[in-house]
């Protein structure tokens, strides 16, 4: 099975990772910049719910929070007992 290179042969093991970081960090870039304007499009989504009175600011990061949770796959049990443990320690929150 061939193994391929992404840098050049002869290079010193920092030579070889510095090569590793600039072209992981090309990468990244590129990726960033590509969904630059799913960004925008995210955004123009929450702004047009809110503005409609669809759903609140507060409903909006509820929901994303409760599915990201669910993505995970998070134990609603520990997350209900860890949240009772800190509102002991710190009380009920203000906000």
């Amino acid at each position: 099975m061939n193994n391929l290179k992404l840098v050049d042969d002869g290079l010193t093991q920092e030579e070889e990772r510095d090569q590793y970081v600039v072209k992981y960090l090309k990468s990244m870039l590129a990726i960033e910049e590509a969904i630059e304007p799913y960004k925008e499009q995210k955004k123009d989504l929450r702004k047009e719910y809110i503005e409609n009175g669809w759903l609140t600011k507060d409903d909006i990061w509820a929901a994303v929070k409760a599915f990201r949770l669910y993505e995970k796959g998070a134990d609603m049990d520990d997350l209900n007992e860890m949240f009772s443990a800190i509102e002991k320690k710190f009380g009920a929150s203000n906000v």
